[in-house]
């Protein structure tokens, strides 16, 4: 990461001839909100002095408040590659804070640095690699998105079947001109299925990365007459998308603390502990991890999506997985959430909950290493395993009930969140579907 001070982004926006800076922010249910400013405006902007009316941004118009301030965090200053080369546009991300200018509590990039915070206290650093899958759809003759695709390619597979390559290229050579660190990239399971794997990198920068590298990724889908979304289960027939978390804790020394060549499974008790913190709250937090009706059509039995509450090091349908790894990448990787999510509240709960579980020494229960597809529910409730919730409106019931990931959110984010999702739970409910129609409309 760039260790920016005030001079370097006054000198840089004079050297690149950048002419409009960006300020983002992300609101509470993950979407990137911006304002462009010309570049006379910088030194308003680098004295934290921009002011905006948030009254009608989704979980501030219910505040008293109607002025806010953004802050822009200097390291996150770069250029995008897509615009014009005269006259560049850059952009910053930023805090948001209140008119006297302190932190807003429910700011979501702010809620992570608190955890993050509070794990450095504890002597950790948090590391995360994101693997994200998306689908690139055609559009239609308006330039509107469909989910049509004329494409078969599946897993790993290459062009001409992989219609998506040069696509796929041009976003990581993009993100690349942005900075960032792409590990793999490569076709997925269903037809049209993409995945791109980040980087490691420490947890703030990578929310603020997940959340770049999506709007990246559509823009430059966009342009190559292609529509990308992020949506979890856009067609019955193909398998969903996900948002596979690779966690793991270092010390200050920089020592993976997860790491235990002792035991058998290489990981070290800190890490089934916060494994286990994770288990104890994964229910409560799908609400946040999954947050769309759509998000629970991903997470069924049969399409390599997670149903159950179990961990294993061998069977990759897991909800959680020990990956096979060199001993210094000891890692825990989390399968369940969806990359419609909010990358900030989603590694905060996950750092807070696995936090938790090493406060208290917690154990997970033994791992479940055979595949459950072929069980019946009975038989898997004979082996006392939990499953995730089926529904939003389970979600939302789940969520209620644990009190813990209400705390770490807060109470504004909390009810913003209850009251945006059961809203979205009953208007859904009453929808009459297509499917409705075609199995009833001519037998009933």
């Amino acid at each position: 990461m760039a260790n920016y001070t005030r001079e370097d982004i006054v000198a840089l926006v004079e050297e690149e001839d950048v002419e409009f800076i960006r300020l983002q922010f992300t609101d509470i249910f993950g979407n990137i909100k911006n304002v462009a400013v010309t570049a006379n405006q910088l030194d308003t902007i680098l004295d934290n002095k921009f002011q905006f009316n948030g009254a009608v941004i989704d979980g501030y118009m219910q505040d008293h408040q109607v002025a806010y301030y953004l802050h822009p965090v200097l390291d996150t200053f770069t250029i995008f590659p897509w615009r014009p080369q005269q006259g560049k546009v850059a952009r910053m991300i930023c805090t948001v804070h209140k008119q006297n200018h302190e932190a807003l509590e429910y700011d979501c990039r702010y809620l992570l640095e608190r955890v993050i915070e509070k794990a450095k206290q504890m002597g950790y650093t948090f590391h995360v690699r994101p693997e994200c899958e998306f689908f690139l759809f055609d559009c239609d003759e308006n330039g509107l998105a469909t989910t049509n695709t004329t494409e078969k390619a599946s897993y790993f597979a290459v062009g001409p079947m992989d219609t998506g390559e040069n696509v796929r290229r041009d976003m990581v050579l993009t993100l690349e001109q942005m900075g960032f660190d792409v590990e793999a990239s490569f076709h997925s399971f269903a037809p049209a299925q993409h995945e791109l794997d980040l980087h490691e990198t420490q947890g703030v920068k990578a929310a603020d990365d997940l959340n770049t590298f999506k709007m990246v990724v559509k823009i430059i889908a966009k342009r190559h007459g292609k529509h990308a979304t992020f949506m979890p289960k856009p067609r019955k027939d193909f398998n969903g998308s996900s948002l596979h978390l690779n966690m793991k804790l270092l010390d200050t020394q920089g020592k993976n603390v997860f790491e235990d060549p002792s035991d058998p499974n290489g990981l070290s008790a800190i890490g089934y502990s916060f494994m286990a913190g994770i288990l104890n709250h994964v229910k409560g937090m799908c609400l946040i991890t999954n947050p769309l009706v759509n998000s629970y059509k991903r997470l069924m039995p049969g399409w390599e999506a997670p149903s159950y509450i179990t961990w294993s090091a061998v069977n990759p349908a897991s909800l959680m997985l020990l990956p096979p790894t060199n001993s210094s990448d000891k890692h825990i990787e989390l399968r369940s959430p969806d990359p419609s999510a909010n990358p900030y509240l989603v590694l905060a709960l996950c750092l807070s909950a696995g936090l938790e579980g090493i406060e208290k020494g917690l154990m997970p229960a033994s791992s479940v290493d055979e595949r459950l597809e072929g069980l019946s529910e009975q038989q898997i409730l004979q082996k006392k395993i939990d499953r995730l919730p089926k529904n939003l409106g389970e979600a939302i019931e789940c969520f209620q009930q644990d009190t813990f990931v209400q705390t770490v959110l807060g109470e504004k984010i909390s009810q913003v969140f209850l009251k945006t999702k059961k809203k979205e739970w009953d208007t859904f409910l009453n929808q009459i579907t297509l499917w409705e129609l075609h199995t009833y409309i001519d037998t009933i």
